[in-house]
């Protein structure tokens, strides 16, 4: 039971640690960006910017959630204790902290620390709020514990904020991270990671509270490289956006594939691809294919380089010049490098013949004979400047060119597969320029460009849904990555592409960590029993090598299957809204247009995922299940199972997005059909 003396200290406590912030805060704005000159000024005015929004206070969020009393060597009563929350608060410099950062090494045992090894620690204390408000406390002893207890004991506390209905976006986890999920979050800046999660298993806060564990414990390093957060769509990083902020960093870049490749190719996807030919374009082989295209268009000297100066006229036979051509291929350079060092390489051949025959050439004649008309034309003919859109364009448009490139890699189909279609009636363009082309030809162009140009890399890359990347697409995110670390989240069960990997060991090549750990989550905190139970009847048939999930959660979980049309569904509705949190109403792509109607004809009001621009602002959400993927409603209303299913190009796909739509649910789940539910639910 809560103590009136314990209840008042951490009240007086909270209210003293805000003064504290709210005296940083203002310590902070005083702070003026003084410095020797206007760029170390500017970059000065981006810190202390920086500075105030990690220092924002949220008056309903609590500064602290817990504490842990560490014993101390004096015995006794003596403690020594640590509040634990989101920020570092002091009251002034070198004074002991009012709350450590949760990321702080001293606040590791508050979420790691068990009775049978208390790590130091006497009592791990945990609060609840209400709107801010410390409203109850929970204290759990760890000292003296006996060898028979059970090393975690239950927290109404912890069960409570977990089960916390939801409104708007995804928030943080930072007071219910349990000890595997703290394992994965505090694990080392240099090992990459796979988290293979089941539905509800919080993969995806784990891989964000992991972005910020890493900025907090590497800034400086991180602040140049980079942090980089990869959903799987915009709805998605909408959902996630508030989580770093909320946890002081606001550093971290957000993307999605299609951002990042419309990007470094300078062209928005404008086409759609067939399953087949996604799939094709998708496969791990047409990396050589463009590796080819690109080398293959350097051509073999076969005529004397002449280059004029002055009276002279210098000559560097065709042999001579392949050597050159042949030794910078040799030394793994990128091809846009190559062909700048190629012209400084003839011309350094040039001067040697100018030495031999008593002249004194310094380096400024080199590098104008590298200017030279003459220099620049051979090197323009032998190692061409390649743009990478015309030539994935020629290889998509020109079957000669593509058989060239992809002999012994590409059969015959494979390769009238990938050409763009042709016929009467079909508009087939004749120029890049004119070209619209899909998600996956900017994946092959974003290769190319790597190929020409080495792709920068990032310190750390968190990459969501990573199941549902092809292997160029991995590929791309890999080589974002080349010298920092990888956190890949993801589940088999899970994947719904065409192109989606079976096998993490497949993926962990393609993105070029193959020695990453991977870590399995199986202990669901988001999904009630019920219904974790009742989606787990698919796994047999979309993923049957993995561990089937469990919910930790003792509350069973609303969940109903109701049989009916428009009707049952709106009534489904309706009963939803009426519970507090929020409401997602999951249809098959089709159908939402039919489904809209219906709501507006019962007055309902909602919002279309990935349709409008508020897509949280309503408390009903209509959702394709296209875009269910990594969001969660309190209340969810699943609509023609069947229908979900169809809609997808063969059966396991379809059944996994099923089981995609049906593990959403954070308090209840009613499924509506008319038509018969998949066998696969049915099997007892």
């Amino acid at each position: 039971m809560p103590t009136p003396d314990a209840l008042s200290e951490a009240r007086t406590h909270l209210d003293d640690a805000r003064a504290a912030l709210r005296a940083m805060r203002e310590h902070t704005a005083s702070l003026e960006a003084l410095a020797g000159d206007r760029l170390s000024g500017e970059y000065l005015k981006q810190a202390l910017y920086r500075r105030m929004m990690a220092l924002r206070d949220d008056p309903d969020t609590p500064l602290f959630f817990g504490r842990i009393d560490y014993r101390t060597d004096a015995g006794g009563d003596e403690n020594e204790n640590c509040w634990i929350g989101r920020l570092h608060v002091t009251r002034e410099m070198g004074s002991e902290p009012m709350v450590y950062d949760w990321r702080a090494p001293v606040s590791l045992p508050f979420y790691r620390a068990s009775r049978t090894e208390p790590m130091g620690v006497a009592l791990r204390r945990r609060f609840g709020f209400q709107h801010g408000r410390i409203t109850a406390h929970e204290d759990e002893q760890l000292a003296g514990a006996g060898d028979g207890d059970e090393p975690f004991g239950h927290s109404d506390i912890l069960e409570s904020e977990i089960e916390r209905p939801r409104t708007g976006p995804m928030r943080d986890i930072v007071a219910t991270i349990q000890p595997e999920q703290d394992l994965i979050v505090r694990a080392p800046l240099e090992q990459s990671v796979v988290v293979q999660g089941a539905p509800g298993t919080g993969k995806t806060a784990v891989g964000l509270h992991r972005a910020a564990y890493l900025l907090y414990a590497h800034r400086d390093q991180l602040s140049r490289s980079g942090v980089m957060v990869v959903g799987p769509n915009a709805s998605f990083l909408s959902y996630i956006a508030d989580v770093l902020p909320a946890l002081g960093e606001i550093d971290a870049v957000q993307e999605t594939l299609e951002s990042l490749v419309t990007r470094s190719s300078g062209r928005p996807v404008a086409g759609d691809d067939p399953a087949p030919v996604a799939v094709l374009k998708g496969d791990p082989r047409m990396a050589e294919v463009l590796r080819r295209s690109v080398w293959e268009s350097i051509v073999e000297p076969t005529e004397t380089l002449v280059v004029p100066r002055g009276s002279a006229q210098w000559r560097i036979p065709a042999h001579r010049c392949a050597a050159v051509i042949d030794e910078l291929r040799g030394r793994g350079v990128r091809y846009a490098a190559g062909r700048e060092m190629l012209g400084q390489r003839l011309a350094h051949q040039v001067l040697l013949r100018m030495e031999a025959s008593g002249e004194s050439p310094d380096d400024r004649v080199q590098n104008a004979v590298a200017r030279s008309r003459s220099v620049k034309a051979y090197v323009d003919a032998h190692w061409p400047a390649l743009d990478p859109v015309k030539l994935v364009f020629r290889l998509v448009s020109d079957p000669e060119f593509l058989a060239r490139h992809a002999a012994e890699l590409l059969d015959a189909d494979e390769q009238e597969l990938i050409q763009l279609p042709r016929g009467r009636g079909v508009r087939t363009p004749r120029t890049a320029a004119a070209w619209r082309p899909s998600l996956a030809d900017l994946v092959l162009i974003d290769e190319v460009a790597d190929l020409l140009n080495r792709t920068p890399s990032l310190g750390h890359l968190i990459v969501d849904e990573a199941q549902d990347h092809s292997a160029m697409a991995l590929r791309a995110l890999g080589r974002r990555v080349s010298t920092g670390s990888l956190t890949v989240l993801g589940d088999l069960a899970q994947a719904t592409t065409a192109y989606a990997t079976t096998s993490w060991a497949d993926s962990l090549r393609h993105l070029g960590k193959p020695e990453s750990t991977v870590a399995e989550l199986v202990a669901g905190f988001r999904v009630p029993r019920s219904v974790i139970e009742y989606a787990a009847g698919l796994l047999p048939s979309i993923a049957p090598s993995l561990a089937p999930p469990h919910s930790v959660r003792r509350s069973a979980g609303d969940f109903r299957i109701v049989a009916g049309e428009t009707p049952a569904l709106l009534d489904a509705v309706r009963t939803a809204l009426e519970r507090e949190g929020t409401v997602g109403l999951i249809v098959a792509d089709d159908q939402v247009a039919a489904v809209t109607d219906a709501l507006r004809a019962a007055g309902l009001g909602y919002a279309v995922m990935g349709a409008d621009s508020g897509d949280f602002d309503q408390r009903l959400d209509l959702v394709p299940a296209s875009l269910a993927k990594g969001l969660e409603f309190d209340q969810v209303i699943l609509a023609e199972p069947s229908a979900i299913v169809a809609a997808e190009p063969d059966r396991v796909t379809g059944l996994r997005r099923l089981y995609v739509c049906l593990t959403r649910a954070v308090s209840g789940l009613q499924v509506v059909h008319a038509e018969p539910l998949p066998e696969e639910l049915t099997r007892t």
